[in-house]
């Protein structure tokens, strides 16, 4: 269908080179976009974009730390210069610290807000101006479900979701009359590299997420590529400022009851 083809469209997607920013990406590549994603680390990088062309995909990347204002500035000059308008942004890259409040130093604290917060300003600032220019973009903020709920040891994390959460609906309310739609994706719980060694039967927290989430499973990273595609095409033109929750779920509901099946 026509309103889903991204054939021509450039889409960035920071932190694209592994887990959920990878089947996203790879999600807008077979919708026809050109994909362009970044890392702060230079190995890490290059193994994406191996991986990415040996699937076929057409990709390019570039090495920049998306919390420092300036070298974010050079690079999307860059991007734009060397591979052309970006139409499509994914703020993408994202830290966790898993730390209880009373133990948890302030430095770490700072730490998750510049790299879950601060940098989508700063990335969405530079790519929003020029999209401003152009009158047509598409923004996708990751916001989590901690930016609804809250978790023991993720004080930070759930700060800064909650504020992206915000941030998107602040750059909606700023942006629209530019026609550019940003909206918010909020994954529930996924099965990566990262939740592998939990994701066992018999493992407490598999048990508790198994049980928690009225689907019964956990997602895989593929379930978030319609909802990606969906807010990077012309299907959502008059969408905007919204989160879309992709949980199984679990917003849904309290829980099951102990003694149910």
């Amino acid at each position: 269908m026509k309103l889903f083809d991204l054939s021509g469209k450039r889409a960035l997607i920071t932190g694209g080179t592994h887990g959920l920013g990878m089947a996203m990406a790879k999600g807008l590549g077979e919708a026809g976009a050109q994909i362009i994603i970044n890392d702060v680390l230079e190995e890490k990088l290059k193994g994406a974009i191996q991986e990415y062309k040996q699937a076929g995909f057409d990709v390019k990347g570039y090495r920049f730390d998306v919390t420092n204002d300036e070298a974010v500035g050079q690079a999307i000059q860059t991007i734009e210069k060397e591979v052309g308008p970006i139409d499509i942004l994914i703020n993408n890259a994202g830290i966790i610290k898993r730390t209880p409040m009373v133990d948890m130093e302030a430095s770490d604290f700072r730490q998750v807000i510049e790299v879950d917060l601060i940098a989508p300003f700063i990335v969405s600032k530079y790519v929003g101006r020029n999209m401003i220019k152009r009158h047509a973009g598409k923004i996708i903020n990751m916001c989590s479900m901690m930016s609804e709920l809250g978790r023991d040891t993720v004080s930070a994390y759930a700060a800064a979701k909650g504020g992206l959460k915000m941030l998107t609906r602040n750059m909606a309310t700023e942006w629209a009359k530019f026609n550019i739609q940003v909206n918010g994706i909020g994954p529930g719980y996924f099965a990566t590299e990262q939740t592998a060694p939990i994701r066992v039967n018999g493992h407490p927290f598999n048990d508790f997420i198994i049980s928690r989430t009225p689907a019964g499973r956990w997602g895989d990273p593929t379930d978030l590529v319609g909802t990606t595609v969906f807010l990077s095409s012309a299907a959502s033109d008059f969408i905007n400022g919204q989160i879309i929750y992709v949980d199984g779920g679990i917003l849904a509901t309290i829980g099951k009851p102990a003694n149910e099946s």
